[in-house]
């Protein structure tokens, strides 16, 4: 039976290691990609809040009538 600590250990050392291959992205890269995430998280925003908006209106005009 293998020890839970060095099972835990070895997770840890090969976590670092892997993460000494990753690349970071620089400063310029970092603020673009917030941006863009930002940007596109506005547009879902309204996308769905006008979705929201025209199934809401077109259920009452359904129901609203009956």
């Amino acid at each position: 039976m293998i020890n839970p600590i060095e099972k835990i250990t070895t997770v840890y050392h090969e976590t670092l290691s892997e993460l000494r291959k990753c690349t970071w992205p620089g400063w310029s890269e970092l603020v673009d990609s917030t941006l863009v995430v930002i940007v596109s998280v506005g547009i879902l925003t309204a996308f769905v809040g006008v979705t929201d908006w025209v199934v809401k209106a077109v259920i009452q005009l359904l129901t609203v009538g009956r």
